[in-house]
């Protein structure tokens, strides 16, 4: 069965799946599809996967757990792996509507000094999800509620609105026990937020993984386009460094503006994890390096494979061509259509910097199952 023959994967209205043949792929041939092969079949996603996802068309389960037999059975060689990908998937170039090409943004893990006691050097909060915080499942439906709203708090009236970021910044979930850590102040607590995992060093070097643990619902705002258009800075030129420098440089200023953002993120410790881990994903599963990507969990499943093509900075100054087979394996809340992605660059401060540089189109071509 062909590309052309076999069917697309769904998408919403406007945009276009065109058939590709995978040996017309630049550096595909050259590509280390093994690698890719093994995380392949650590699973699709888990039981329960830590953020809901799209409903993965049935074979792919499957060929998660064909991929851990082939692997199981013998040593297996590079042309094994990379026929895997071709005899199992058909090779699809997404067109978002309007556009040719996706967008294409990166993401870390970052690590911050905290404590395990409040202090004045560590005064920030950062809380653990609340007990009365409902998460908006497929599905359902919330009269009377705003349909932008994907969590909110049960009461013994029903269902309300979870107080806003600014409302939990003046004390609205003190006194509950909430509280996991503290950090250094609001900025490194949102960019925490941001990113959605983190490792926090304590005073004596013990380090804390976090995974994220939920949200109160309300939608998202970006503060680097709306600093962008409060200090007329062109869009391609803002970056997360910049951003948290101007920040940092005002306290004042950056209360006032981070509360736009009405979001607020929660977390969870996660000691389970090996220090050479990747963080958690969405799927439940450990990302990797440059191989992990966000989509929009309302269209793509956890553990679909996709093939990358673009140029991206290299953090040093220079840039770095990137074609290679990657894994969806995690979501976010501003990953909005069938072309958006969020690439996994590592953990630390060197990867959000690089991080933070990449703001690019992309050519996105998803391997959906036979």
């Amino acid at each position: 069965m062909t590309g052309a023959q076999a069917s697309p994967p769904p998408l919403p209205s406007g945009a276009r799946a065109e058939p590709v043949a995978p040996a017309s792929l630049a550096g595909w041939g050259t590509d280390d599809q093994l690698a890719v092969l093994r995380l392949f079949a650590q699973g699709c996603e888990t039981d329960p996967p830590l953020r809901l996802g799209a409903v993965p068309p049935p074979p792919l389960p499957a060929l998660c757990t064909k991929a851990a037999a082939l692997l199981a059975a013998g040593d297996v060689r590079q042309d094994a792996a990379r026929g895997f990908f071709e005899d199992n998937f058909t090779f699809w170039r997404i067109r978002p509507a309007g556009a040719e090409r996706g967008f294409m943004t990166g993401y870390f893990e970052p690590e911050f000094e905290g404590s395990l006691t409040r202090s004045d050097a560590f005064p920030t909060p950062l809380y653990g999800r609340p007990a009365d915080l409902v998460t908006k499942m497929p599905g359902d439906d919330w009269p009377g509620l705003d349909s932008a709203l994907t969590s909110a708090r049960r009461t013994a009236k029903g269902l309300e609105p979870f107080t806003d970021r600014a409302a939990i910044e003046e004390g609205a979930l003190a006194g509950q026990g909430l509280e996991i850590l503290f950090m250094r102040d609001p900025v490194d607590r949102f960019v925490l937020q941001v990113q959605g995992s983190g490792r926090i060093r304590l005073p004596d070097g013990e380090v804390i993984r976090l995974v994220y643990a939920g949200r109160n619902g309300h939608p998202y705002t970006s503060l680097g386009r709306e600093l962008s258009r409060r200090e007329n800075i062109p869009p391609e030129q803002m970056t997360m460094d910049k951003l948290i420098a101007r920040l940092k440089a005002d306290a004042g200023f950056a209360r006032e503006l981070i509360r736009l953002n009405r979001s607020f993120v929660f977390f969870a410790r996660n000691d389970n994890l090996p220090a050479g881990s990747g963080p958690i994903g969405g799927a439940g599963l450990p990302l990797t390096p440059l191989r992990s990507v966000a989509v929009d969990r309302s269209l793509w499943p956890y553990g679909m494979p996709a093939w990358i093509e673009t140029e991206i900075p290299d953090g040093k100054g220079g840039s770095e061509k990137l074609a290679r087979l990657v894994l969806a394996q995690d979501t976010g809340t501003a990953i909005i259509g069938p072309a958006r992605i969020d690439l996994f660059i590592g953990s630390g401060a060197e990867a959000g910097h690089r991080a933070g540089l990449i703001r690019h189109p992309f050519d996105f071509l998803v391997l959906w199952p036979r």
